[in-house]
């Protein structure tokens, strides 16, 4: 995990403004849908700064333990800074680094979206799974479900390029629940079901969310906008985007995403989708 000074400060401002905004709320919704309890051994694929991973933890209570696994340095760097008491691996989830049957909960939020091979790392996940396991990931539904992104895309496609707003759109990729339910034929999942749910952005300011991405989220992910242009879009930012401050200042919006749980057990049950 040697990463470097630039992925380090890119992961560091992910975790400063777009999880607390954006992710955590999310975070004990997952862990409620993966019946996580004390003694479970759980791994969290894709986990970013750890999250999901830390929420997990704490539904331990001291009793069992967690794994994080992220192909990013930067984002293990900050994970293993926030929580060291959790065991963080490099890796990709294609090609899980643990044993069959290693874990009783395998989660992850937001991630599978940007696998190269989603079909292979679920696969990957059930095979990690301990019989009786239970699974359970979260995708971001459309990008129309989040009609303040669909602002910010077609200002970042305007001023930093199509590049800038193809990064922006990615994380709804799996916004189609048929889409999403078609990733699991021939995955053997256990009592396969995927629910939508509503929720909320709360961000500070209109900037403190469109620096998020601009400074936290396209470098992440290989984009990095002049800082004339971040200047440009934050400028237009605040026009753009006024009609979802509320009175305190703050901006806030709906955004929706899918969950998806299931299990491994030694009878596999007919999958369905509800």
């Amino acid at each position: 995990m040697n990463a470097s000074p630039e992925e380090i400060a890119a992961a560091t401002e992910y975790e400063n403004l777009l999880v607390p905004a954006l992710l955590r709320p999310w975070a004990p919704m997952v862990v409620e849908a993966a019946r996580i309890r004390p003694g479970h051994r759980v791994l969290d694929v894709a986990c970013g700064t750890g999250i999901l991973a830390r929420e997990a933890a704490r539904r331990l209570d001291g009793e069992g333990s967690v794994e994080g696994l992220d192909a990013s340095p930067g984002m293990l760097a900050v994970a293993g800074r926030l929580a060291p008491a959790i065991g963080y691996r490099e890796g990709v989830a294609e090609s899980l680094p643990y044993e069959d049957g290693s874990f009783d909960a395998v989660v992850s939020q937001f991630g599978l979206m940007f696998f190269k091979d989603r079909t292979g790392a679920l696969r990957e996940m059930m095979r990690v799974m301990a019989p009786g396991g239970s699974l359970a990931i979260a995708v971001w539904d459309s990008i129309e479900a989040s009609e303040a992104y669909m602002v910010e895309m077609d200002l970042l496609e305007r001023i930093a390029g199509p590049q800038a707003g193809d990064v922006l759109r990615a994380p709804f990729a799996l916004g189609d629940r048929k889409k999403l339910a078609a990733l699991f034929e021939g995955v053997a999942v256990a009592s396969l079901e995927i629910t939508t749910h509503r929720g909320t952005a709360r961000f500070p300011a209109i900037r403190t969310m469109v620096e998020a991405d601009l400074r936290g989220w396209l470098p992440t992910m290989g984009v990095v906008v002049s800082e004339d242009r971040i200047q440009r879009i934050l400028e237009v930012a605040e026009s753009a985007l006024s009609s979802y401050v509320v009175r305190d200042g703050s901006m806030q919006f709906e955004v929706g995403a899918h969950i998806v749980t299931g299990g491994r057990a030694q009878a596999l049950s007919r999958q369905t989708i509800g």
